[in-house]
């Protein structure tokens, strides 16, 4: 018997209804790593992500990292799926054939990493470090700030001796003088500044832009495209508000993290929240970032940055 055409069109449209419903399925439960001083803590300690997406009913993991690198290791064995960080972990975990995705980036923020030394030291720039102990965590964005910092200085890595440290193992190394220098990110900067009195050598202003990268999975993002998209969303709105309300924003970081309000105030002033999509320039910055580190030997094999692209972004 011969189908009409609305019965036909029917049956060739349900099909089609049925793959896209079940492509925008939403996840039941999302993993997002997170650490002190990023825009994920704020949305962790406000709880506006994890109302919003339980309407959708999608529950929150949220899971504590110290530092970067250490997130993206997690990001590679499938515990989160989701990580923000600063500029360098996702090219080193690029490197490390970890399948992610950018999905979106912060404004710069150059002012909120520095390399730091006691107030009385005798180091006065960024060429006086040769041969001195610098404290940083390996892989993380200071690392690329380093050694930019170092090359502009017209020295190289192999001049300076790293002494590779997790932000509280190197916070007591500066305290105890077994370092001569530290470099490091906020909140961290300015707890060191405002409570040893430590004295910037260098901030990023000039030598790296330094950008937080909000990143995924592929299969997440590939998956769960719309998911993916709100929490962009989220991190949008959730900026505007931190940028407009820096003292109640100082508050539930303080609250959160154990940190003075006053760190918090100083870390605020000197960074600006935001979430924006990827654009050719932002991946050819980090571009620049993968061949510093590839020619520094940080990287074990070059990295083409933009092969993490998130399929939404590709024209």
């Amino acid at each position: 018997m011969k189908k009409t055409l609305p019965a036909l069109f029917s049956a060739l449209l349900l099909p089609l209804l049925v793959q896209s419903a079940f492509a925008e399925a939403p996840p039941k439960v999302v993993n997002i790593g997170f650490q002190k001083g990023n825009i994920f803590a704020l949305l962790k300690y406000q709880g506006e992500l994890d109302k919003d997406f339980k309407q959708k009913g999608i529950t929150v993991n949220w899971v504590g990292f110290t530092a970067g690198p250490q997130m993206l290791e997690g990001l590679n064995v499938g515990s989160i799926d989701l990580a923000a960080t600063g500029d360098a972990p996702p090219a080193i975990a690029q490197a490390a054939q970890t399948d992610l995705v950018y999905l979106a980036h912060s404004p710069a923020n150059p002012l909120s990493e520095a390399i730091v030394v006691p107030q009385n030291s005798t180091i006065k720039s960024v060429a006086d470090l040769k041969g001195k102990r610098v404290a940083l965590n390996k892989g993380s964005d200071v690392n690329y700030l380093l050694i930019a910092a170092l090359n502009k200085a017209g020295l190289s890595y192999k001049d300076i001796k790293p002494v590779y440290l997790t932000p509280g193992d190197a916070r007591a190394a500066f305290q105890t003088g077994t370092i001569d220098a530290w470099a490091i990110w906020d909140p961290y900067l300015a707890e060191v500044e405002t409570d040893a009195h430590a004295r910037e050598v260098t901030n990023a202003k000039g030598i790296v832009p330094h950008y937080t990268f909000f990143l995924s999975s592929r299969k997440f993002a590939e998956t769960y495209p719309q998911t993916a998209k709100d929490l962009i969303t989220e991190l949008q709105s959730t900026s505007r508000w931190a940028n407009e309300h820096p003292q109640q924003t100082a508050e539930i970081l303080a609250k959160s993290t154990g940190l003075g309000v006053n760190i918090w105030q100083t870390t605020l002033a000197r960074q600006t929240y935001g979430a924006e999509r990827m654009t050719p320039a932002v991946f050819a910055e980090q571009q620049v970032l993968a061949d510093t580190l590839t020619k520094a030997g940080l990287l074990p094999v070059p990295v083409t940055v933009n092969s993490a692209t998130w399929s939404l972004d590709k024209q």
